[in-house]
């Protein structure tokens, strides 16, 4: 009889240090695994980092065009190009774990950047859409108006008094 009590003890036992070492993995960010980062992954990493930056620019720079307000774009933006510069000067002293890290971090900064910008490009193409029927087409409309009700009223003054 002890020894049924203390099988089911270890059992238990077991069963709790199993499910506690799977919490302590599952809520961890991975600071059990080292990765160190070799100059290929770091090169890799800052190119594409660089072509996230050339485009993020080239598609901000539609949205401006287009009439949108991208400050707080181009602050996220210098904020990526900083990163990615630092990750180029440690690029160049052979700090590629360095370097992989800020241009991850940089790529990190621009996630989402795009649709971003071409939702305020969008919205400034319909902005000045509306505003062209707004100031042309209902320009043109309230001018036809006011010269249709001109001769409207000439019209009727001329009848009753003519």
């Amino acid at each position: 009889m002890v020894r049924e009590g203390v099988g089911l003890l270890s059992v238990r036992f077991v069963l709790v240090f199993l499910a506690a070492l799977l919490m302590v993995f599952s809520f961890s960010d991975g600071c059990f695994l080292v990765f160190a980062a070799g100059e290929a992954e770091a090169r890799g990493a800052v190119v594409a980092a660089e072509e996230m930056v050339v485009e993020c620019y080239r598609v901000v720079g539609g949205a401006d065009e287009a009439g949108a307000n991208v400050t707080g774009l181009l602050t996220r933006l210098d904020d990526a190009g900083l990163l990615l510069s630092k990750a180029s000067l440690a690029y160049g002293e052979g700090d590629y774990d360095s370097a992989y890290d800020l241009a991850g971090e940089s790529l990190v900064r621009l996630d989402g950047f795009a649709v971003e910008a071409n939702v305020l490009w969008w919205n400034a193409l319909q902005a000045r859409r509306w505003d062209f029927m707004v100031n042309v087409v209902g320009s043109a409309v309230g001018a036809v108006v006011v010269v249709l009700c001109g001769f409207l009223v000439w019209f009727l003054l001329k009848r009753r008094y003519g």
